[in-house]
């Protein structure tokens, strides 16, 4: 049997009795459901009166919220029964046109740039490997200009609880699909180019409360430049690998483990807590929290790269920890959500901290803690080469007492300024000697070039945190 016939006898054995229990092959469906399904709505691009495609749409799970707000709405599935009750349950929605249809199929015909978002729940782990890919070249061909497509999938392994006795699905990693939409790409006939760019991937919450699974992933596209750098040269996969060579796996800042242990332990955490990591990098610090102290930590980072890695990580560890690919600068959270907010060496990439901090203000309860390492710089006129590193960097350093003044004026109390500059340098020489330590596995692993540029910057740093012209700085406030 081929791809095709194997997964329609799998789903036809599935959906005889087509309840919500069957669609989600889990005995605990309605429960995760009422939970699960608004979630995953609240992270759709707004669609109110446009265009939506809702590709293996079931029995009608989403169909019928969506119908309530898309201008025109079509609801495909290849499995006949499923689309006959989608029908009947949502067929008096006078904008939804039902479909039976397999995806693959040339038969399923879309014009071209009709659709603004293309919807799919569960969809993509049921094709083979160059079915996905042939299917992601027909989407970007269907997308208007800026349209969206939004996608949930299981990797790594099933999350249901029901029982199969054969399992013919593809549990992927992430980065398959990453790299499948961001190389799509067309042209149209004035040779003008469009492709696909990642918004966002991120755990769904309910998976992660319910079952500590993180292996349920939902990814959206846009374009964003800034992310685009972070992805493409300072966060690419192969600088991720010798970040870990240098801080340990799972870490990506000054000290790894050890200057994590030493901080965290500042924050006095509680069982329950809820914390917000902002920059969590592939998540280290995150699990490290979750496991050892018994919160639940949200993990964000505009790194596509860094967040793919740390879902990744996250599977099987059986700790509350979701991760988010999303810009800090635009995500929004409800007032007193957070009992702590902590972030490590990442908002020197943030030209506008004040309003920034004014949302982690918001976002923290009463009496909850802001935990923040950085880099900052001496109130002295900068060297030539420290401004050309911060230029090529992108960022954004201030002085340890206008970053206390930027606390304080948002309305932060207690704020506790230290200057661990020598430590940062100390920690810089212990990190260089272990590095030439491992020289030959480093240069295995990632290359000689890799390395050298490596201990290059690292002494360089350390001679400019000799001197103090580049400092790092620990914030603590409270609100």
């Amino acid at each position: 049997m081929d791809e095709r016939d194997v997964q329609k006898t799998y789903w036809i054995q599935h959906s005889v009795d087509l309840s919500i229990e069957a669609m989600m092959l889990d005995s605990k469906a309605s429960d995760l459901d009422k939970e699960e399904r608004p979630e995953v709505l609240s992270l759709l691009p707004t669609y109110e009166g446009k265009s939506v495609l809702e590709l293996g749409a079931g029995i009608g799970r989403f169909t019928g919220e969506l119908a309530q707000k898309a201008g025109q709405l079509l609801v495909v599935d290849f499995i006949e029964s499923a689309i006959k009750k989608n029908e009947s349950i949502n067929g008096h929605h006078k904008n939804v046109k039902f479909l039976c249809a397999d995806v693959t199929s040339d038969n399923l015909l879309v014009s071209e740039g009709s659709v603004d978002v293309i919807f799919s729940n569960w969809l993509l782990m049921y094709l083979s490997d160059n079915e996905v890919e042939n299917l992601a070249g027909r989407m970007i061909k269907w997308l208007k200009d800026d349209g969206y497509i939004f996608f949930r999938e299981s990797s790594f392994h099933q999350s249901g609880d029901s029982k199969r006795k054969y399992n013919h699905t593809h549990y992927r990693e992430p980065r398959f699909y990453t790299k499948v939409f961001k190389e799509c790409c067309i042209s149209d006939n004035s040779g003008n180019s469009f492709e696909l760019s990642l918004v966002g991937c991120k755990c769904i919450g309910a998976y992660v409360r319910n079952k500590k699974n993180q292996n349920q992933k939902v990814r959206s596209q846009d374009d964003r430049r800034f992310q685009r750098f972070l992805d493409r040269i300072e966060y690419n996969q192969r600088s991720i690998l010798r970040y870990e060579h240098v801080y340990g796996s799972g870490f990506v800042s000054t000290g790894g483990l050890e200057t994590t242990k030493e901080f965290v332990a500042r924050l006095g955490l509680k069982p329950g807590q809820k914390v917000l990591d902002v920059g969590c990098g592939v998540g280290g610090g995150d699990f490290y929290m979750a496991q050892n102290f018994d919160v639940e930590v949200l993990g964000i980072d505009l790194s596509i790269n860094m967040i793919s890695l740390a879902i990744e990580r996250a599977i099987g560890l059986k700790c509350a920890v979701e991760f988010d690919c999303a810009d800090c600068s635009k995500k929004t959270y409800p007032e007193n959500t957070f009992d702590v907010i902590y972030t490590r060496d990442a908002m020197l990439y943030i030209k506008d901290k004040p309003t920034l901090f004014r949302s982690f203000y918001k976002w923290l309860k009463p009496g909850g803690k802001l935990l923040i390492t950085d880099y900052c710089k001496s109130a002295e006129s900068l060297s030539l080469e420290f401004a050309e590193y911060i230029e090529k960097g992108g960022y954004h350093i201030h002085d340890m007492k206008t970053y206390e003044q930027m606390l304080k004026t948002v309305g932060f109390d207690d704020v506790i300024v230290e200057d661990r500059t020598d430590m940062f340098v100390k920690t810089l020489k212990q990190e260089l000697i272990a590095l030439e330590n491992k020289k030959d596995d480093f240069i295995r692993d990632v290359g000689d070039e890799d390395y050298n540029e490596i201990v290059e910057r690292w002494k360089a740093k350390q001679i400019r945190g000799e001197s103090r012209e580049q400092m790092w700085g620990l914030f603590i406030a409270k609100k």
